[in-house]
């Protein structure tokens, strides 16, 4: 366990971070807090638990990706004796025994540099878009994979080697990293436990809403650096946006008049495949309750990620800054 650093992320999570924190310090596990612009205590909470804490420059712009690196920079100068890095964001709680069995999972497997368990929401019955999460989590299955999400234990060496996480990046900066990682011949790996209780804190359709179009900005910002026949599944994605975000809406509706209406017909694609990822989703096992949440929301996301898919590329024609999409 003496390899083991953690660093954790945040933003006003108030007591999401506190049980977090509470959850990996242990009075001799060096931990790192990176807080970005708080304005409810966190620092302060941090430091009163003995964590080390990083305060952004508040005049750049915050990234999850700046503030894992910001983190782990000060990790690898403060503590060099640390080989692995549990990276947390402040929302979560680390469950018991994960930080044990992703050490062993290393310390077994040196050709690994980073290993992910499943997030978990904390309250999962608080709301539909909670439940929505709770799904979104579980989907995949143990083993090789090709990206992690933020609750991960990487090597250090093979991260500084890679550089760490793109700064620039505002979403999907662990899909990035690990389009880098795989390329010098690192594996990821997935094993079967829990790692983090997640509270992802939303009941209202305004958050669901902003949560998939930074989904959509960020898909649109890596599928532009390796939107290429060696990562076919950012292209896939974006065509995806495209056709039931973008086309088949505008086609629908703008030619309803000169179709009499016919057009609208279209439309019938997303009831039908809402049906069918709800009855995907019970057949894999999820409750009726899970299957409905996340069998609405996927097919219907494509629209507000089509939104954050514009927002990029209007950004990035403009040359304008990168800002992140908060939904909390």
């Amino acid at each position: 366990m003496d390899k083991i650093g953690v660093v954790v992320i945040g933003r006003n999570e108030g007591d999401r971070l506190i049980r977090s924190l509470e959850s990996i310090v242990n009075g001799s596990r060096p931990v790192v807090y990176v807080d970005s612009g708080s304005t409810d205590g966190s620092c302060e909470a941090a430091r009163k638990r003995g964590v080390e804490v990083v305060d952004l420059d508040l005049s750049i712009p915050f990234t999850a990706a700046r503030a894992r690196n910001a983190g782990f920079e000060q990790m690898c100068e403060k503590y060099p004796e640390v080989e692995y890095v549990q990276f947390i964001d402040g929302d979560c709680e680390v469950v018991k025994g994960w930080l044990e069995a992703a050490a062993q999972t290393l310390d077994a497997h040196p050709e690994v540099v980073a290993v992910c368990g499943w997030r978990r929401e904390r309250y999962p019955e608080n709301s539909v878009y909670n439940r929505i999460c709770d799904v979104e989590w579980r989907i995949g299955s143990p083993g090789t994979i090709l990206s992690f999400a933020g609750d991960v234990m990487i090597r250090r060496e093979p991260l500084a080697a890679v550089g760490g996480y793109n700064n620039r990046m505002i979403a999907f900066e662990e899909g990035e990293l690990c389009v880098r990682l795989r390329r010098t011949g690192g594996i990821l790996l997935r094993i079967d436990k829990n790692c983090t209780l997640h509270d992802a804190d939303m009941h209202s359709a305004k958050q669901w809403w902003k949560r998939a179009k930074r989904c959509g900005y960020g898909l649109a910002q890596i599928s532009y650096v390796y939107g290429n026949a060696t990562e076919p599944h950012f292209v896939k994605s974006i065509l995806r946006i495209w056709l039931w975000g973008i086309i088949m809406p505008i086609v629908a509706l703008g030619l309803a008049i000169p179709t009499y209406g016919l057009s609208l017909l279209g439309l019938g694609r997303y009831p039908v495949a809402i049906l069918r990822e709800i009855s995907r989703k019970q057949k894999a096992g999820y409750s009726k309750a899970e299957s409905v949440a996340w069998g609405v929301s996927a097919p219907m996301a494509a629209i507000p990620e089509a939104f954050g898919l514009i927002q990029f590329n209007l950004d990035r024609l403009g040359k304008k800054q990168h800002k992140i999409i908060e939904y909390k």
